[in-house]
């Protein structure tokens, strides 16, 4: 009896087999997890990932630490915390994994389809982002995985790039991204492109003003020559962006579920609200962006940032958080700014041919953003007026001052800061340290991946940074 058994399974088994029910043996082919997506498919949703996590943190800490070290945001917890500098390693396993499981990883990837598939609009786009992303990742860490990152179960160790040769690949990347768009060969995004919806000519803007940007970042690098790397950031700015329309933005729409991540950063339960320091510089200032970029204090109307490092907490309501115009529901979240090309060769300019060949590009900028959150011509020209002509001592301070506020809420800031010393900031409160000069490498990393430079702490320079 009990083999008729078996033989009537293995029978009703083969009949299965045999016949149409092949479509339930295939049920393990999820639909929903597809093994082989298209570029199109594979767009929208990389793109998304470095909106909300590569630039707001997201399930991450980097962006909301770095504008803590920049005093910009406070956290309304007693010390010590992030803002105390307070860190350890497996603070930073969540950006790490967004940085290269979830954004890296899958650019390369698209890199890959896009060239095998002649869709040269695609891979243009995507060596744009990396660069990007690896811009992003090495001025936060230093040295990391590249260039043998992406081997898949072939290498799960690979060792760590040099900052410097992550650089040069930095520079390639978007070398080859502009000869790639350049062919107009293959599938042009759309809709799947949230950023520039298929416009390919602000995509070379971008890719060019990015190389500006990292070409500054090496004024005072070890064996750059600042004057060199200026001429060479006002020559690729001659083809980057030309007006806020060129801006680098993610687009949201504001219901729920579709909110700007700046805007869920700032939720009450987040107790994060602006740092006096941010404020109080308007004021100083008689800065007319104030209300621009600023919300008043719920509890007293008043533009009060909070003092990071105190012992105690305050109400979440007496403090200030970002306006509408940067933090409601549907504002847009800026990446790379138009005003930041003006900045960047104001910059160049001024270590070129001087502060008086640099103050044009200056004011241009400052307006640049003036009009862009809405204040008045009028009130754009006093300002600059009180702010003073460039000078030979002041106009490095000056420019990255308002690049600073024109950049707000960008970890490009950090950047400028360690490099330029500007603006000029003191440690806070109950600081653990002096202010960081980077973060530290990510617990998980340290474990499946051991390299020697995971060693570093929050004080030790990052390659270039020689300021």
């Amino acid at each position: 009896m009990k083999m008729k058994k078996i033989y009537l399974v293995l029978t009703v088994i083969s009949l299965m087999m045999s016949s149409g029910c092949k479509k339930y043996i295939d049920v393990n082919n999820d639909p929903n997890r597809p093994i082989n997506v298209s570029e199109p498919l594979m767009l929208a949703p990389i793109e998304m990932l470095i909106s909300q996590n590569i630039n707001a943190a997201g399930d991450g800490n980097l962006s909301i630490v770095l504008q803590q070290y920049l005093q910009v945001i406070a956290l309304n917890q007693v010390a010590p915390n992030f803002g105390t500098y307070l860190m350890y390693n497996q603070d930073m396993d969540g950006d790490w994994n967004n940085m290269y499981v979830r954004t890296l990883n899958n650019l390369s990837i698209l890199k890959g389809k896009a060239a095998e598939n002649g869709n040269a609009n695609y891979s243009g786009i995507a060596k744009i982002l990396t660069a990007y992303c690896l811009g992003t990742a090495t001025d936060a860490w230093g040295d990391i995985p590249y260039s043998a990152a992406f081997g898949g179960k072939g290498n799960l160790t690979p060792v760590y790039d040099s900052q410097e040769s992550v650089y040069k690949q930095i520079d390639a990347l978007l070398a080859d991204g502009i000869a790639d768009i350049a062919k107009k060969a293959g599938l042009k995004p759309a809709s799947d492109d949230y950023f520039y919806n298929g416009d390919m000519d602000k995509w070379t803007k971008l890719a060019y003003t990015l190389k500006a940007r990292y070409l500054m970042h090496l004024t005072k690098a070890p064996g750059y020559n600042a004057t060199t790397q200026a001429q060479l950031a006002i020559t690729a700015l001659n083809n980057g962006m030309t007006g806020n329309d060129d801006d680098l933005k993610m687009v949201f729409v504001g219901t729920p579920g579709t909110e700007n991540p700046w805007q869920q950063n700032f939720l009450p339960a987040s107790t994060l609200v602006l740092a006096n320091t941010f404020v109080d510089g308007f004021k100083t200032r008689n800065d007319p962006r104030l209300a621009k970029m600023v919300a008043p204090a719920k509890e007293t109307g008043l533009y009060t940032g909070r003092e990071a490092g105190l012992d105690e907490i305050g109400s979440l309501e007496s403090y200030s958080i970002p306006a509408a115009f940067y933090a409601a529901p549907s504002a847009f979240n800026y990446l790379l700014n138009y005003t930041e090309a003006l900045f960047l060769k104001a910059e160049a300019t001024f270590l070129i041919s001087g502060a008086a060949a640099a103050q044009p590009i200056y004011t241009e900028a400052v307006n640049a953003h003036m009009v862009k959150v809405g204040v008045s011509t009028t009130d754009a020209n006093a300002y600059l007026s009180s702010r003073g002509s460039l000078t030979s001592a002041n106009a490095l301070k000056l420019i990255i001052e308002e690049k600073s506020i024109a950049n707000f809420l960008n970890a490009e800031n950090y950047t400028d800061w360690r490099r330029t010393g500007f603006p000029a900031l003191t440690k806070v409160k109950n600081a653990l340290s002096e202010i960081p000069r980077r973060v530290l490498y990510p617990n998980t990393e340290i474990i499946s991946n051991p390299q020697p430079q995971q060693n570093a702490k929050l004080m030790d320079r990052v390659w270039w940074d020689k300021n």
